[in-house]
């Protein structure tokens, strides 16, 4: 198992020394550069932007995870795969502050305990979730889907009389374009295919600038089509956001995956971590999972 650093409110010259250690064997196996993106807020100096440290979560004495440790890198797309029950959506509801773990601990950057957060704290701190089903406003338009979902005051008077600035029509625009949904802003939600809606839903999380975004199997009943368009999406956000993406369909992984990790669960744990071709490979992960 693998030696996570548990970041410091205050960080000594000790945590530091460790912390920049991290951040060298990061570069050093991936050849990516974290320094060039950092969120309002969120203490990235050290490379990484997410770390789980022996998080442990029982439900009536059932560990759902168990001693579970984890680190996203700043700008990283992870992967994370395993069978059912492995832990996974239970991972996420930490991270998110839907779920308190029993015991360990996750912090945001270097600064902020997630264990201490509300659900709705962390959301403003820059972590955003999609669901598997899309959660969109079906009887609004795409435009007003993204309009509603736009960070910025929300107080009754100023949404009364809130008018769109020249920059927030440009960021619109941009995102439009890049969930593939320019040209569909007046159709209502309600309307669009089950990929669209899906792409709508991640297109609503960037509008809220988040510098961590949980995906949970994305390209779940999406069509082949939509699947592949997905996974281009996806690729254009690496790098500009930390992406954790948790998916079964492995042909949309490998494609996402590329040279970065994939991480496989299993029983509440990490049992494998590598390049996608080194996890298939893993007899473990082939025993509890992939199957010959």
């Amino acid at each position: 198992m693998k030696t996570i650093i548990r970041p410091a409110a205050t960080p000594t010259q000790q945590h530091d020394k460790r912390a920049a250690n991290v951040d060298n064997r990061l570069h050093a196996e991936y050849g990516t550069s974290y320094g060039r993106i950092k969120g309002e807020g969120v203490d990235t100096t050290h490379g990484a932007i997410l770390y789980l440290e022996d998080i442990t979560v029982s439900f009536d004495g059932f560990k759902a995870l168990n001693n579970l440790n984890l680190d996203i890198s700043v700008g990283e797309l992870r992967c994370i795969i395993g069978p059912n029950g492995a832990g996974k959506t239970t991972m996420m509801d930490v991270i998110t502050g839907k779920t308190r773990p029993t015991s360990g601990t996750a912090y945001f950057g270097q600064t902020m305990d997630l264990t201490k957060m509300a659900e709705y704290e962390i959301s403003h701190a820059g972590i955003g979730r999609k669901f598997q089903r899309p959660t969109v406003f079906e009887q609004h338009t795409v435009l007003e889907n993204l309009e509603l979902a736009m960070k910025m005051n929300k107080r009754v008077k100023p949404t009364l009389f809130f008018r769109l600035s020249s920059e927030q029509k440009d960021k619109i625009d941009d995102i439009l374009r890049l969930i593939r949904l320019n040209g569909q802003e007046k159709r209502l939600a309600g309307l669009l295919s089950h990929g669209q809606k899906q792409w709508l839903e991640i297109g609503m999380l960037l509008m809220q600038e988040p510098q961590l975004i949980l995906l949970d199997e994305p390209v779940a009943g999406m069509s082949d089509a939509e699947t592949v368009r997905t996974a281009e999406l996806l690729n254009e956000l690496r790098g500009k956001h930390s992406i954790m993406v948790v998916e079964h369909d492995m042909a949309f992984v490998t494609e996402i995956a590329r040279d970065g990790k994939v991480t496989v669960l299993h029983e509440g744990s990490v049992l494998a971590e590598g390049k996608m071709h080194e996890v298939q490979a893993d007899d473990r992960v082939i025993e509890v999972y992939l199957g010959r």
